[in-house]
C-alpha cells in the first residue's frame, strides 16, 4: 500500500505507524510527545484530591526520577547517540516527553563538550500555572525541576548538573525567554544518587521491551539515527522514515514508563487499589484528549464504526505493538472487535500499569476513546476467541443515549496544551546526517 499522509480513507486492519509518510509520522511524533506530557495534567490533580495539599509535588519528583533515566538511555541506544557529554543530554531533551516540541519550546547552545545552555522561548507548563500565583510557579520551577532535571542529566553522566541562570517567577513580569539554564559536568567526587524507585521501574517489562524496526525505509531521505553532531535546530522532520517509526514507539514507551512510576508512587502510599483507581482515571482523561487530537490531525472527520476503529489503531496508549498486541477488525456495519493477545503489557505481574486495570468489565478509558469520535460508541467485553486474552465489541448504536465526556477529560483540558496547535517549522530533510 502507498504511504498515508492522513487516515481519511478506508479502514485497513493492517495499518500501523509504518504505513504513514514521513510528514505524517513527524506530526504523529509531536502528538505522541504531547500525549505523554499531558497525562500528568490528569493524574496530578487526582493525587492532590486523594492525598491532599501539595502531595503532587513529591509525586512529580518521584515519578520523573523513576522513569526519565530509563527512557533517556533507551532513546540513546535507539538513535545511536550514547555518550557522556552535554551534547548527549541535549539530544535526549529534544526527544523526550518532558519537552514536547513547540509547546515546550527548548532552544540550545552547545559551547563545548562539557558546557552548554538551554532556554525556553515558550513554556506551556509555565503558562498553565502562572494564573494560579507565584507559589504554584515556585513549586513547579524550583521544587520539582531541581531534582528531576539532575536525574535526567545523571542518566547520561552521574556528574552532569543543570543549574538555573534565571527562572520563574518572572521578574520583571513577562520576562523572555521564560527561563535559561546551564548544563555542565561537575565534580566527579559527588555523583548524583538516583531514586530507589528507578530500579523498581527498570525491572518492568515495558522498560526492557524491544522496538521492532522496519526492514527498510519506505520513503527516501532523512537521518537514520542521531549519531552525528548535535543540531540545535533539530526537528522530527530531520529523521528518516524508519527512524520516525522507532522514535514514535519510544515516545509511547516513555508514556507507559511515567504511568508506571506514577502508579507505583500511589501503591507505595495507599496500596494497589488506589494505584489502579488513579491509573485508570489518568488513562481515561488522556486517552480521550488524544483521541480528539488524532482525529483532527489524521482528518478522520466522520463518526462511523470505521472512524472509531481507526483511532484505536493509531492511539499511542496501544504502542509499541511489541508491548501491546492490539488487534482491530470491523465485524459489521456498526460494530468492530478489539482484542489484546497475550503480550508483555498483560504480564507485568503487578498493579502498576494502565493495563493492570483492564478486566472482564467495561473500562472507562476504552469508552472514552470511542466516545471522543462518536458519543454513541461503546466497548462491551465479549468472550475471548483464539489468541485473545481480552476482547471487546465496539458498537455504534444510533438509538443509545450519548455518553457524556468523562470528567477526567476536563482535567486534561485545563492545560493550554489540550488545544495547542503545532506548526511545521521545517520541510523534510533529504540528506543524510
Amino acid at each position: 500500500m502507498s504511504l498515508l499522509d492522513n487516515y481519511a480513507g478506508q479502514f485497513d486492519p493492517k495499518v500501523g505507524l509504518e504505513n504513514f509518510s514521513r510528514t505524517a509520522l513527524s506530526q504523529l511524533g509531536r502528538e505522541f510527545l504531547l500525549n505523554g506530557h499531558l497525562q500528568d495534567r490528569v493524574g496530578l490533580p487526582l493525587v492532590a484530591k486523594q492525598f491532599g495539599g501539595d502531595a503532587y509535588v513529591q509525586f512529580s519528583i518521584e515519578e520523573w526520577m523513576g522513569a526519565s533515566p530509563i527512557y533517556s538511555k533507551r532513546m540513546q541506544r535507539a538513535m545511536g547517540f550514547e555518550g557522556s557529554d552535554v551534547g548527549t543530554v541535549f539530544k535526549n531533551m529534544q526527544l523526550e516527553i518532558g519537552a514536547p516540541h513547540q509547546f515546550m519550546d527548548f532552544q540550545f547552545r552547545l559551547d563545548r563538550p562539557d558546557y552548554g545552555e538551554f532556554w525556553l522561548s515558550h513554556c506551556g507548563a509555565l503558562l498553565d500555572v502562572e494564573p494560579f500565583g507565584e507559589e504554584r510557579v515556585k513549586l513547579m520551577c524550583h521544587d520539582i525541576e531541581d531534582p528531576t532535571f539532575d536525574a535526567t542529566a545523571a542518566a547520561t553522566n552521574p556528574s552532569m548538573k543543570m543549574r538555573p541562570i534565571h527562572r520563574p517567577p518572572r521578574v520583571p513580569t513577562g520576562r523572555f525567554p521564560h527561563c535559561r539554564w546551564s548544563v555542565f559536568i561537575g565534580d566527579e567526587a559527588e555523583p548524583y544518587e538516583q531514586h530507589p524507585n528507578l530500579e523498581l521501574v527498570r525491572a518492568s517489562k515495558i522498560a526492557k521491551v524491544r522496538i521492532k524496526a522496519p526492514k527498510a525505509d519506505a520513503e527516501k531521505g532523512g537521518w537514520s539515527d542521531y549519531s552525528g553532531k548535535f543540531d540545535p535546530g533539530f526537528q522530527l522532520e530531520d529523521f528518516s522514515h524508519s527512524a520516525l517509526v522507532i522514535v514514535c514507539q519510544e515516545f509511547a514507551v516513555q508514556s507507559h514508563l511515567l504511568a508506571r512510576a506514577f502508579m507505583l508512587c500511589a501503591s507505595q502510599r495507599k496500596g494497589d487499589d488506589v494505584a489502579k483507581e488513579l491509573g485508570s482515571a489518568q488513562w481515561t482523561g488522556i486517552a480521550a484528549l488524544t483521541a480528539e487530537r488524532l482525529s483532527k490531525l489524521l482528518k478522520i472527520e466522520g463518526d462511523d464504526i470505521q472512524d472509531v476503529a481507526k483511532i484505536f489503531q493509531i492511539h499511542p496508549c496501544f504502542y509499541p505493538r511489541t508491548y501491546v498486541d492490539l488487534r482491530v477488525e470491523i465485524t459489521g456495519p456498526q460494530s468492530a472487535r478489539i482484542s489484546i493477545n497475550d503480550c508483555p503489557a498483560l504480564n507485568e505481574g503487578d498493579a502498576h500499569s494502565w493495563f493492570a486495570t483492564l478486566g472482564e468489565s467495561t473500562h472507562p478509558a476504552l469508552d472514552a476513546i470511542a466516545g471522543a469520535i462518536n458519543p454513541r460508541a461503546r466497548c462491551h467485553p465479549v468472550p475471548r476467541q483464539g489468541k485473545a486474552r481480552l476482547a471487546w465489541e465496539l458498537v455504534v448504536d444510533p438509538t443509545s443515549t450519548p455518553q457524556l465526556p468523562p470528567q477526567e477529560l476536563n482535567l486534561a483540558k485545563i492545560s493550554r496544551g489540550a488545544s495547542f496547535e503545532f506548526e511545521q517549522r521545517r520541510t523534510l530533510r533529504m540528506r543524510k546526517h
